[in-house]
């Protein structure tokens, strides 16, 4: 049996429920939803990249790297992205940065993005990502 194992890389946050950043089972990663918080300082309270979206899905983008890279993962490993916006006017512009972002990616994964209204106050983007290794 393929054991399950939690990924919590060192510049996140605890989760505030039980749940873990990623999770790798055999050559699957699935990193959970990240959002724009800069990385954990501890005694501090999660601290948002910043008012904007291209602050925050530069970060979002980063802490998913994180968890990628704590699992074993790479951006070529990733075989689904799914991007939540909390507003249809930011489509184009997070478009416009995830073609940048990725513009070296030897194959983009699929990619699905959405407008979603359940993120806390001041948060704009989410990102979660389904890698496969090997």
């Amino acid at each position: 049996m393929t054991v399950k194992t939690a990924i919590i890389p060192a510049t996140h946050t605890t989760p505030p429920a039980k749940f873990s950043h990623g999770v790798r089972k055999g050559n699957i990663l699935q990193v959970a939803g990240q959002v724009g918080f800069l990385p954990a300082v501890p005694g501090q309270p999660p601290t948002v990249a910043g008012p904007t979206l291209r602050e925050q899905t530069l970060q979002t983008l980063a802490n998913v790297r994180s968890v990628l890279e704590a699992g074993g993962a790479t951006w070529e490993d990733v075989m689904m992205l799914r991007v939540y916006l909390t507003d249809t006017a930011h489509f184009a512009e997070m478009n416009a940065l995830y073609d940048d972002y990725f513009a070296d990616l030897k194959e983009a994964p699929a990619a699905r993005t959405t407008v979603y209204v359940g993120l806390p106050e001041g948060l704009l983007i989410e990102i979660d990502a389904l890698a496969v290794l090997g």
